[in-house]
């Protein structure tokens, strides 16, 4: 389609755009855990959404991460290993992506080797295909080690992130030094610019896209970002006149809000700039229908426009952290108090460091700030109390910090006697130790898959998820709206026992009593 009046948004840049928009979509993975925090999309849902997503042409689908494993045991009771291998068998032909920092599976400890790369080993047995790598320190180092691992253990496709954020530590030569490094590796396919916070206008997409596609070559280069402050929309299509392969995009009511632009939308945009767009435009339509379907079905709201909001720059409290942020204050009669807690977080940020808002800094910086707001509240200096993860943060068992650490916190730091304790090196554990230290008494020999949820989830949700039952394909029962599965009164438990019919263990908290009821197959 030819643009309409020769519009553009390059800002008089020149457009190098080469060949049609291919689009990557994030629904199912970041749309859910943006917008649903995470426990919206059952194996069922993406299954039936398989077909749809293999009819649309997508270069690939943003499909999990380690954190949606880990909510599918946690509230649907659900395998992990299954969702990957049905979403394989439903969309064969597809690329299915995992995001992962490079340091941990699941738990928020730090994995060893071993079990990382036997992650990935199971992972790819079951069909993942592809890994997106957001090392949330831009440590190119690791990221590029993370990649060598994951073509060693069966993924086909890597996808290595160059992470933005602002502050006085992270500058675009480092941006670029991290690009052409990716560039350079064997190992890695794909390089996109990763915005976690929302935080690029179209000004700095004029400034680091050119300089990216420069260094990138001819390997493929893509963006994802958040339409948290309301500019996504609009640097989406800079992106794309200035030579981004790759989109990602959300779909239907997984999009908008904290979540990406929305597929719908923006083809209807980049037809406007006369740029092509490989996608099935019939299959979006039905599979923005089929989200809305799921979204109904449990009283989900939909991601909405989000207005201008130039606030975010300030304190860079991502979108689904100041959701949590809310509930938390709201449960301890604070909420009046957020933004001393938003003002603090922005300040213990600088202290730290500058960390990256992403999975799992931004959550040491929020539970940080709390503390030290409850802590002035009572009278008391701030970092009275540290938590172990910060802690670790600043001893560097997540990485080197991008900046300088506050000499007051280090202070702090130094003198609790917690820091000896958590300063003990860390021994890397061989598979066969693992074995040793978590399989059964009577020296049974687990499947990897076994081995490795007994590793990275607490034991009852290890338990449930090595014995779940084939979890039921969308349609063939109401889906369970209470999240957490549980029940209210005697007639909701015996509708859930009903609606379970091959259950494999039930739990009553009644009174203070506890019955934990498991059925055993002969």
């Amino acid at each position: 389609m030819s643009p309409a009046h020769n519009l553009s948004v390059s800002g008089g840049l020149p457009r190098v755009r080469r060949k049609p928009i291919k689009i990557v979509d994030t629904s199912v993975r970041d749309g859910n855990q943006s917008l649903w925090a995470a426990t919206g999309i059952t194996t069922g849902m993406v299954e039936a959404m398989g077909p749809i997503y293999e009819e649309m042409g997508l270069f690939a689908l943003d499909f999990t991460s380690s954190t949606h494993l880990s909510m599918g045991v946690k509230f649907h009771g659900e395998n992990p290993w299954e969702r990957i291998s049905r979403m394989r068998a439903a969309a064969p032909n597809l690329h299915l992506s995992c995001i992962t920092t490079g340091m941990r599976f699941m738990s928020w400890e730090k994995a060893d080797e071993s079990v990382y790369r036997m992650s990935l080993r199971v992972m790819a047995r079951h069909g993942l295909s592809r890994l997106m790598i957001a090392e949330p320190m831009n440590d190119i180092e690791q990221t590029l080690k993370v990649a060598e691992w994951a073509k060693e253990e069966g993924i086909t496709q890597v996808l290595a992130g160059v992470v933005f954020t602002e502050s006085p530590v992270h500058t675009d030569e480092k941006y670029r030094q991290a690009t052409a490094a990716y560039a350079a590796s064997p190992y890695i396919d794909s390089v996109y610019l990763k915005d976690p916070g929302g935080l690029l206008t179209a000004e700095r997409t004029r400034e680091l896209v050119p300089m990216m596609r420069e260094a990138l070559g001819e390997k493929t280069f893509e963006l994802h970002s958040h339409c948290t402050t309301g500019a996504a929309s609009h640097l989406y299509l800079v992106a794309a006149e200035l030579g981004v392969d790759v989109l990602h995009t959300g779909m239907g009511p997984l999009s908008n809000g904290t979540a990406q632009p929305s597929i719908e939308h923006l083809i209807d945009n980049l037809d406007a700039l006369g740029i092509e767009v490989d996608i099935n435009r019939e299959a979006v339509k039905r599979g923005g229908e089929l989200l809305h379907e799921f979204a109904k079905a449990q009283g989900l709201k939909p991601g909405a426009p989000t207005e201008y909001d130039l606030s975010f720059h300030t304190h860079q409290v991502p979108g689904g952290m100041m959701g949590t942020m809310k509930r938390q204050l709201a449960e301890i009669g604070m909420s009046a108090d957020l933004p001393l807690v938003i003002e603090e977080a922005g300040r213990v940020r600088a202290d730290l460091g500058y960390p990256i808002m992403v999975t799992p800094f931004s959550q040491f910086v929020g539970s940080q700030a709390l503390m030290n707001v409850l802590a002035m509240k009572s009278g008391q200096e701030r970092y009275s109390r540290i938590p172990d993860e910060v802690l670790k943060f600043v001893l560097g068992h997540f990485g080197t910090p991008e900046g300088p650490i506050s000499p007051e916190v280090l202070e702090r730091v130094n003198a609790m006697p917690r820091t000896a304790e958590l300063s003990v090196p860390k021994v890397e554990r061989t598979v066969e130790q693992l074995h040793d230290e978590y399989g059964p008494a009577d020296g049974t020999r687990l499947t990897e898959e076994e081995l490795l949820l007994r590793i990275v989830l607490p034991a009852d949700q290890a338990e449930i998820a090595n014995t779940a039952a084939p979890a039921p394909a969308w349609g063939s029962r109401p889906v369970r709206t209470n999240a957490t599965g549980s029940a209210t009164s005697a007639a909701s438990f015996i509708e859930a026992v009903n609606a379970l019919p091959k259950w494999k263990q039930l739990n009553v908290d009644f009174d203070g009593a506890h019955i934990r009821l498991r059925r055993d197959e002969k």
